[in-house]
This record gives C-alpha cells, sequence and structure tokens, in this order.
C-alpha cells in the first residue's frame, strides 16, 4: 500500500503550497473558463522556468493581474507594462508580459469562435481525459500548440502545453508510486 506522503517525484515535500497544488488541484479536471485562462498565462510564465517558481508567486501574479479578469487584461496599456515591469512579486521579463497580453486576447477571440476554450480544447482531446506518466509533449500538445502559435500565441510551445493540459485535468499524469496514481482499464 501507497502511503499519503509518496507522491510525484517533482512535488517538493517541503513546500506546503507546492503539496497543496499536487494533492489537490494538479491534475484535477478543471474547465471552468476562468481556470483555464490563468492557468495558461501562468504556464506560458513558466517557460524556462520552475513550476514552483510560478505557484511561489501565483498570489501575487493573481493582484498584479486583476485576479487574471481577462477584459482588464486585454486593455492593458504601456502604462500597465510599466507597472508590471516593476512588480517584484511577479515575473518581470517584459517579452512574457507583453505576450500576456496578446495571448488574452486571442484567448478571449478563440472562446468567442469555439463559444468556449475549453469547447476549443476539446476539439484536439476528443472531450477524453489522457491517462499516460512520464512525458513532456504527446500529439496532442503539439497540435494545439502549432495552432495557438499560427494565431498568435507566444510562450506556448508543446511543453508548455503540455504542462497545462496535465494542470487543468485533461493529461493525467500522477506516478506509479504517488497516492494519487490512477489505473485506468484499457
Amino acid at each position: 500500500m501507497i502511503s499519503v506522503e509518496n507522491r510525484c517525484k517533482w512535488c517538493n515535500i517541503n513546500n506546503p503550497e507546492y503539496i497543496k497544488y499536487h494533492d489537490e488541484e494538479w491534475g484535477v479536471s478543471n474547465f471552468n473558463e476562468q481556470y483555464l485562462y490563468e492557468m495558461l498565462i501562468l504556464e506560458s510564465f513558466q517557460a524556462g522556468l520552475s513550476w514552483e517558481c510560478i505557484l511561489n508567486k501565483r498570489e501575487n501574479f493573481r493582484k498584479a493581474y486583476d485576479n487574471f479578469n481577462i477584459d482588464k487584461v486585454c486593455r492593458y496599456d504601456d502604462q500597465k507594462i510599466a507597472e508590471l515591469l516593476t512588480d517584484e512579486g511577479i515575473i518581470r521579463n517584459s517579452r512574457k508580459i507583453k505576450a500576456s497580453i496578446e495571448n488574452s486576447k486571442i484567448f478571449r477571440q478563440i472562446a468567442n469562435e469555439f463559444g468556449s476554450f475549453y469547447n476549443y480544447l476539446k476539439t484536439f482531446t476528443g472531450d477524453k481525459i489522457i491517462y499516460e506518466v512520464g512525458k513532456t509533449t504527446n500529439d496532442i500538445s503539439d497540435k494545439i500548440s502549432a495552432d495557438l502559435q499560427k494565431r498568435g500565441m507566444k510562450f506556448v510551445g508543446s511543453t508548455t502545453i503540455y504542462s497545462f493540459l496535465q494542470a487543468t485535468g485533461f493529461i493525467y499524469s500522477h506516478e506509479q508510486d504517488c497516492f494519487k496514481h490512477l489505473t485506468v482499464a484499457t
């Protein structure tokens, strides 16, 4: 029997926020538009960094980004960008900040086109949860990444999109030794 202390190897057990994220959020299907939007923006900031770094700054991001109110973020101007660049609580990368604003506009366009961003993602996933461990990309993340980039999004490579799909529960990847691991009959 696997004890509750056994978690995925990536989970830093010395960080209570990371443990809570791993145990209660990561891999849990949450297709709420607001959540999908927040996670896509946060994952795009993760590019080249660790998720733990982003998670530790999550509340600061929420404050800086008006609680991820997409309508407000889409209206961010040069003054707001300058303000974000001085906010020590978030990642102050000008390319990522500017991309987050443009990505927000594209997210909204996609949601309008498909009725929701979730509906857009379902066109790639077939509305099925994928159970796989030990990968950082797959055909689905490759296709979504390529489509998002074609639409103009930045910092949405296949690895970033794969992480996003894991975080939001489209892909369930808890490791075999983890107490959250599920075995699905094929």
